[in-house]
């Protein structure tokens, strides 16, 4: 071989080499393939170009909001429980029928013996100390209760007490290191807040949830499926925040918190078809949980105080009767019974009382609460509003026994919505019948008993709403005994009294039939003569 070939061969290796070390180190230092994660072309193992987030400054504000619930909710989390009640239940007994073929005596076995019935909640430590506020019916009838923490840990709980009226329930552990939750001021709280909702809902696979929404209205009251027309269970004080944030089954007794870190409320119930979230939710306000809370871990149960009246919140007709600057006030229907303080006080069925104490009154669970947890024996400043001006009473408050029915406060509900033919017999667009001693025994009222049945309502009536006819699914009939303070006995009596109204607003003393008869007053206004 000759020289020249010699160095055309060396020549060669060493760009070979210089080629081979060049795809070596670019190795090392991972450049780019010709753009293929941008093209698109690219293999399984292509890269990732980092993208950097946008800059929207309009955003800022967005950003810090979100930032802060995260804060919100790290900081209120560890307040937060879990809750297992165990209630044990009677057997069933179970009997299998005679003669079975071999072998299938199994298929009837006999229940456990002792069966338990379990159930969980959510509710929030208010105390170092080991105190935890929650629902009533989270662990009403608990044999045993169980918490657990966020951090895992998990107590058995004392029951402190209960109070079925507000829904509330006071637990006891025995526990170091714990965060207690900051109470806020439920009346300070205004309509569109941001809130934020912490608990369990549909059970243990979703412990410790947040959702957020806002403070949707406040004093809301009424919140149940039974019949319209009829006095809620007595004593039972609803005076409901409701929020759009979303709570199910399992939140119950969690808190509601403000953007401060603040609780608002212990969300108790919903609104729903379902039996799951559909946009309504509603908690017990913080305040009315705090003076509860109170009694029971004073007391270990509430000492409350009451008129001892029937009421309902005044509406449109009862402000234009009275001459109310505004549609505010609580009507008295009746008197719980006949030794009523009220009543003895000099009060009277149809007056609307619009202040306890120079504090006003607007809805009925403001005037349960004003007057609940005052001194039972005390006495308050109660102010009314009748058809001759504005009078003031002294009232002596009686005990309530809050471990029954009885309490000092019936709230008497709407009927519902009447789906009569639009004929209007009458001024109040209704169809009466004259009260005999038989009609009255199966409406379950004395025998001497004397009035006007409501037999029907004429759908857009002036009455619709206002009065129950027989045959309301949801309750037994309103029975007319007065208009005016007239007795009405016939349909001629009832049609001259209401011609002789002086006004386009009459007041009807009704008595809603029924196992518990009730009287109340109603305010109708009247379609022309």
């Amino acid at each position: 071989m000759s020289t020249h070939s010699r160095n055309w061969l060396k020549f060669s290796a060493l760009v070979a080499l210089a080629f081979v070390l060049g795809l070596f180190f670019a190795g090392l230092l991972d450049f780019p393939r010709n753009g293929i994660a941008q093209d698109g072309r690219g293999g399984a193992h292509a890269p990732i170009i980092k993208v950097d987030a946008p800059r929207i400054p309009a955003a800022r504000p967005l950003a810090e909001l979100s930032d802060a619930y995260a804060a919100i909710a790290e900081a209120v989390r560890p307040s937060v429980v879990f809750i297992q009640s165990e209630r044990d239940e009677a057997p069933q007994e179970v009997t299998a029928p005679h003669n079975l073929p071999p072998g299938f005596q199994k298929y009837f076995r006999q229940p456990e013996e002792n069966p338990i019935d379990r159930s969980s909640g959510s509710g929030f430590v208010v105390s170092s100390d080991g105190y935890i506020l929650t629902n009533n019916h989270v662990i009403e009838g608990a044999n045993r209760v169980r918490v657990r923490l966020l951090d895992g840990r998990s107590y058995t709980a004392r029951v402190i007490g209960t109070d079925r009226d507000t829904d509330i329930g006071v637990l006891k552990i025995e526990a170091a290191g714990l965060t207690p939750a900051a109470l806020g001021e439920s009346a300070k709280v205004r309509v569109g807040e941001w809130v934020l909702a912490i608990g369990n809902p549909l059970g243990e696979d979703l412990t410790f949830s947040v959702t957020q929404g806002i403070v949707s209205a406040k004093g809301r009251g009424t919140l149940r499926l039974d019949e319209p027309g009829t006095p809620q269970r007595r004593g039972a004080i609803q005076d409901f925040i409701q929020t759009d944030a979303a709570i199910n089954r399992g939140n119950s007794g969690g808190p509601l918190m403000n953007v401060r870190g603040e609780v608002i409320g212990i969300n108790s119930a919903i609104a729903s078809l379902t039996g799951s979230y559909s946009g309504y939710a509603f908690a017990v306000p913080i305040d009315l949980a705090r003076k509860v809370m109170t009694q029971i871990i004073a007391h270990g149960k509430v000492v409350r105080a009451g008129l001892d009246v029937i009421v309902e919140t005044a509406d449109v007709e009862d402000s234009e009767y009275l001459g109310l600057d505004s549609i505010a006030g609580v009507k008295i229907s009746d008197f719980g019974s006949p030794a009523s303080p009220a009543k003895a006080a000099g009060l009277v069925p149809g007056d609307v009382v619009v202040a306890i104490d120079g504090e006003p009154v607007k809805y009925v669970a403001q005037l349960q609460q004003i007057v609940g947890f005052k001194e039972p024996g005390s006495t308050v400043r109660v102010e009314v509003v009748r058809k001759s001006g504005h009078k003031e009473f002294n009232v002596r408050l009686a005990a309530v026994n809050t471990d029954n029915e009885g309490d000092s406060t019936v709230v008497v509900a709407r009927p519902a919505p009447s789906t009569g033919a639009n004929v209007f017999k009458n001024r109040l667009g209704i169809t009466v019948e004259a009260l005999t001693p038989g009609l009255a025994s199966q409406l379950q009222l004395p025998v001497n008993t004397k009035g006007l049945m409501v037999r029907a309502v004429a759908a857009g009536a002036p009455a619709e709403e206002k009065l129950v006819p027989i045959g309301d699914p949801y309750s037994p009939t309103d029975v007319i005994t007065d208009v005016e303070g007239k007795p009405v006995r016939t349909e001629a009596e009832l049609r001259s009294a209401l011609g002789d109204a002086q006004n386009n607003i009459v007041t009807l003393t009704v008595i809603n039939a029924g196992t518990k008869p009730f009287s109340r007053i109603v305010r109708v206004r009247l379609t022309d003569k």
